[in-house]
This record gives C-alpha cells, sequence and structure tokens, in this order.
C-alpha cells in the first residue's frame, strides 16, 4: 500500500549533501539506485536528478524500519527521515560528490513498489528500440538527464541573451497554410471545415516575416518544426530552432553579429569555451572545391583536387563524361594508406555509392612503384601531373571519383569524412567553427525539370547577381549563411527579399504560374502592398546545438521523447490507427 507524504518536505535534494550538513535531521525522497544487504545493516543508494546519496538502515537501533527497508528493490520510490553523518574515513567515496556522508535512517515510507525493469537503468548497452520504448525508464539514466538540463540551461541563456538585444519573443501558429515548396508538409484534416487540411510549421519562415512587415523590428522564438521527409541520421520528424528574425539590414553583417553574439555566450556558459572575436567564413564555392561539402569539418586537412582539366581528354569511358558541362573529376590523397586491402578500398567505393556514384578509382604509391587500374589508360606525364597536383607520396592513395558536380563532391567529401574518422585525424573535443556564405540562390532540380530555390523562394539574391536572373540564374548568388560547427550544420537564414517586383520574379523563375503564388501565397504577396522593411533572419537547431554541446553522435538523446528512424514513437505507439467515429466527423462518409 502506498504511503502519504503529508506534512513532509525534503530537506534538500540527494546530490546537495556535503559533510558542512553533519548532525542536520533530513527528510530525503528519491528513487532506489542500489541496494546492498549487509546481515545487519542495509544501505541504499537513493537517486534524483542531483546526484545519488547513500542511506544507512541499522538493524540494532531501528529494527522495525530495518526490517520495513528488507522490503527495497531497485527503483522503488521511497522517503526516508534521519540524520546526515560523516562517513569513516576509510569508507568514504571518493567518486560521489556526496561521498563523505551518509542518512542513518530512523523512519522510512514507501512511496510507490515497482516491477523488475526490462534493462538495467543506465544500461547503453541495452537495445535502443527497447530503451525508446520504455523511454521514461531510460531518461533515469543520469548522462540522458544532464543532456535535458544542459538544454534548458541553453534556452535559459538564449532568452536573456534576446531580451538584452531587443528581440521580442513572439509564437506562432501550428496550424497553417500548406505551401509546398521544400520539404514535405504534414498535413492536419479540418472537422470544421471539411475537405481542407493545415499544414504544420516546416519552419515559422512566413510568420516572422510578416511580423517584419507588421513593425515588431525584432523577433524570437524557441519552436517545434515539423518535415514529413524520409529520416537520415541525426533527423527527426519533429525539431526545435532557436529562430529570430530582425528589420532595417540589407547585408549580413548584423544578423551574424548578432549569432556569434548568442553563441559565444552559449558555449562560454555552458562548457566554459572562450571563441575568438570572429567566426571564420568561407563562401560556399570554397567550400565546396575544397573539401566537398557546404558544412565543411576543417578540423583536419585532406583537401579535394581537381583533375577535370587533366583528365577529361583521357580515353577512359569515365572521364569522357567530364567533357560535359556539369561533370568533374576529383581525387583526395589518403596519406599513408597505400597498403590498405582491396575490402577497404571497396568501402570507399561503398560511400561514393550512397550518393550516386558508380565507385572510385584508386591510385596507391608503394614500394617506389605506381600501382592502379587506371594506368594503362595515361601515360608517365599525366601521371607525374597527377602526382604533384595531389601531392602524392611514397606510401599515398589517391581516391578518384568522376561524374556530375554534385555526385562528385558529395561522394569525396563523404570519403573524406571517414577517412578523417577512420584515421583518428581530429580532436574530438575541440570546437571548430565557421560561416558558409555567398549559396546559389537556385539550384537544378533534374527530377521536376525546373529551378528550385537552394534554402526557400524568401532568400534575396546578392545585389551584384540581380542582372544575372534574366541571363543565367544558376549563377546567382544569395544572401544566405549557414553556421557551421565540426562539420554539422548547427543553423541556417538569410536576408529576405523585401520587394514586391523581386518576390515575384522569384516565383517565376521556380516555375510558379500565377495561380500557384496566389493559391499559396496570396496572402503573403498582398502583404508586400503596404512597406516592407529590409529584413533578415536566422534559425539554430536546438537538438543539433545541444548534441555538440554535450559530445554525443546521436540526436535522440539531446529530446526528452524522439521518434526512431521510421518517426514512430515506440513508447506511445504513435502513428497509430483512430477510430471511426473520429474519421467520420473529417470527411464526409458518403463521398
Amino acid at each position: 500500500m502506498e504511503e502519504s507524504i503529508a506534512g513532509l518536505k525534503r530537506t534538500k535534494m540527494c546530490g546537495e549533501f556535503t559533510s558542512n550538513d553533519s548532525g542536520m535531521e533530513v527528510v530525503v525522497m528519491g528513487f532506489v539506485a542500489k541496494y546492498r544487504n549487509l546481515g545487519k545493516i542495509l544501505f541504499v543508494d537513493l537517486r534524483d536528478r542531483t546526484g545519488v546519496l547513500q542511506l544507512a538502515f541499522y538493524s540494532d537501533s531501528n529494527i522495525e524500519t530495518f526490517e520495513k527497508a528488507l522490503r527495497i528493490r531497485n527503483e522503488f520510490v521511497i522517503l526516508v527521515k534521519g540524520v546526515i553523518t560523516n562517513r569513516t574515513e576509510k569508507n568514504i567515496n571518493k567518486n560521489m560528490p556526496t561521498g563523505e556522508v551518509e542518512v542513518v535512517v530512523n523512519e522510512l515510507k514507501i512511496l510507490s513498489e515497482a516491477d523488475t525493469p526490462p534493462f538495467s537503468i543506465g544500461d547503453v548497452s541495452a537495445n535502443e528500440a527497447l530503451r525508446l520504448k520504455y523511454r521514461y525508464l531510460d531518461l533515469r539514466r543520469e548522462s540522458l538527464q544532464n543532456k535535458l538540463l544542459l538544454r534548458h540551461e541553453v534556452t535559459l541563456i538564449t532568452h536573456k541573451y534576446m531580451d538584452k538585444m531587443g528581440f521580442i519573443n513572439v509564437e506562432t501558429p501550428f496550424l497553417g497554410k500548406s505551401t509546398p515548396e521544400g520539404a514535405r508538409d504534414y498535413l492536419v484534416p479540418s472537422r470544421v471545415n471539411k475537405g481542407l487540411y493545415y499544414a504544420l510549421p516546416q519552419s515559422p519562415q512566413i510568420y516572422k516575416q510578416l511580423l517584419m512587415i507588421s513593425g515588431l523590428d525584432r523577433y524570437y522564438q524557441i519552436v517545434k518544426c515539423f518535415r514529413d521527409e524520409d529520416l537520415r541520421a541525426n533527423r527527426q520528424p519533429e525539431f526545435t530552432q532557436i529562430d529570430l528574425e530582425m528589420s532595417y539590414v540589407d547585408s549580413i553583417e548584423d544578423i551574424l553579429q548578432i549569432t556569434e553574439g548568442l553563441v559565444k555566450e552559449i558555449f562560454k556558459e555552458t562548457i566554459g569555451i572562450e571563441f575568438p572575436s570572429k567566426f571564420r567564413r568561407m563562401s560556399y564555392k570554397e567550400a565546396m572545391n575544397r573539401f566537398g561539402s557546404d558544412k565543411p569539418d576543417t578540423r583536419f586537412g585532406i583537401e579535394l583536387c581537381d583533375l577535370t582539366s587533366l583528365l577529361k581528354n583521357v580515353d577512359f569511358g569515365a572521364f569522357k563524361l567530364a567533357q560535359q558541362n556539369g561533370y568533374s573529376i576529383r581525387a583526395i590523397n589518403v596519406k599513408g594508406q597505400a597498403d590498405i586491402s582491396r575490402k577497404e578500398i571497396d568501402k570507399y567505393s561503398d560511400i561514393a555509392r550512397e550518393y550516386g556514384a558508380k565507385g572510385v578509382f584508386s591510385i596507391a604509391y608503394k614500394n617506389n612503384e605506381v600501382s592502379s587500374s587506371l594506368l594503362k589508360y595515361m601515360d608517365d606525364n599525366i601521371i607525374s601531373s597527377i602526382s604533384t597536383i595531389t601531392n602524392a607520396q611514397e606510401g599515398d592513395l589517391i581516391i578518384i571519383v568522376s561524374d556530375k558536380d554534385k555526385i562528385v563532391f558529395d561522394a569525396l567529401g563523404a570519403c573524406r569524412l571517414y577517412v578523417g574518422k577512420k584515421l583518428g585525424l581530429f580532436d574530438e573535443n575541440t570546437f571548430d567553427v565557421l560561416w558558409v556564405t555567398e549559396f546559389p540562390l537556385y539550384e537544378y532540380d533534374e527530377d521536376e525539370g525546373r529551378l528550385v530555390a537552394m534554402h526557400h523562394p524568401f532568400t534575396s539574391p546578392m545585389n551584384e547577381d540581380i542582372g544575372l536572373l534574366d541571363t543565367n540564374p544558376l549563377e546567382v548568388r544569395a544572401k544566405a549563411y549557414d553556421l557551421v560547427i565540426n562539420g554539422q550544420e548547427a543553423g541556417g537564414g538569410s536576408i529576405r527579399i523585401h520587394s514586391r517586383e523581386l518576390q515575384r520574379k522569384m516565383f517565376d523563375l521556380i516555375g510558379l504560374t500565377e495561380k500557384d503564388i496566389v493559391d499559396r501565397f496570396g496572402f503573403f504577396i498582398e502583404a508586400f502592398s503596404y512597406g516592407v522593411p529590409p529584413h533578415g533572419g536566422l534559425a539554430l537547431g536546438l537538438d543539433r546545438l545541444i548534441m555538440l554541446l554535450s559530445g554525443t553522435d546521436n540526436i535522440k538523446e539531446t529530446i526528452a521523447f524522439p521518434k526512431n528512424q521510421s518517426a514512430q514513437c515506440l513508447m506511445s505507439g504513435a502513428p497509430s490507427t483512430v477510430e471511426r467515429k473520429q474519421l467520420e466527423e473529417l470527411y464526409d462518409k458518403n463521398k
């Protein structure tokens, strides 16, 4: 039978007691983490989110309480009254913050009994699916609680900083209009308006721009966003952004300055790391050419080398494709790996194929010879030039990919990251932060046969590139920027279009008809008729930021109740079927 705690309050939480509290009569509550029966003495480790405190039950001083304590098992929830006592010198546990003291218990209340858990609390070797099913048990794990406490701390720092910078916290709707230009929307049918649907926001993009048109000048919120897309590593169908927008900015400087200040404050206050006065900047073009990624991890070298002009006329099928527009031949030099096995080289091909390449070619420099299946297609001058361009030396391995530019960049960029991780080429405990700027405004979607906005259709082009919109839109650079930390996109944003004419041109170039524009964005375009301040903004991914700060490589550990890779909540069973009555309320059953 459960016992009451009426009239009893905790003196402190478990992890807060020290030797200074010796002699204090206390009331403590928590979960039983461990118990040890030594015959006439029973020790119990009591746990709450602040830490663990040892309890001691002595049979010779309080037999009734001792016998009651013999019922205790792991994960029981208990209340004890007792006296804080210093441990003897030999019994001090230096690995516990409370290891100098224990509570000598004189009264015990069992508040709730517990069945044996399906896995030991704190056992990270337990199957992840099992731990997600019993997430409320896994959340008792100290490391997970610490990540959520870190998340709490980051949100507090954000609120204080944004208030100090003059930003106003404004909530925007979750039930909005579907504007399918980007990832797939989550749709919500309307019961009141049968046959019509809301869409959950992929971001508050249109609303925050409307807030600038409303004259609120500086907005922010910490907001949930939703994207119905196939999940890759460290993606969730619902995620959280630190979202901001500000008026009267036409260049990126103001946005970057505000964001840098926030990120520096977060890192300093949470993990004690101070960054230089200004984050490095790199153009999108430079990032792709050097690292094969628009989110480059620059904690280590291994840069891409362009072999296109050297090899495009070589009489080899894969290289001849490089004569076509948009194809290239590039390579990385994997230093000191010439002796790796065929199986390991195949691993590079497997990685490349994940990004659309047909595989990789390799050249090994070992035993003072050059070894490659490509040698029969190349003369000594070409081989020598490859060595020069890639800085190849004895013991090196050259990995080559030939395909469309995007495929080459993605494939070699992924191979580069694999090498960096496998060979331990960077310090996991360091933080490398930079801005990537000057993204293309458009990219070509081959599946749809049209231009699409690389970020979103409200991004402003660089002033000096506006003339290219009519002649060569793929060469137009955007006033867009991403914050990259350790090869992870931590946030991104842009200066927005504030001209009616330019916004309509942007829509025209991505193939939207007048009907499309009116149906999807009519209310937004109409707002442009009433005065629009120049404005821009950014969103930081809170989940990913916590992942970086806490040193985990699993984004699910930063979220209290995450989904699995199939967008399912294994704990609650969502998504699930619903009752027919609910569906009949949403839809006309006669149709």
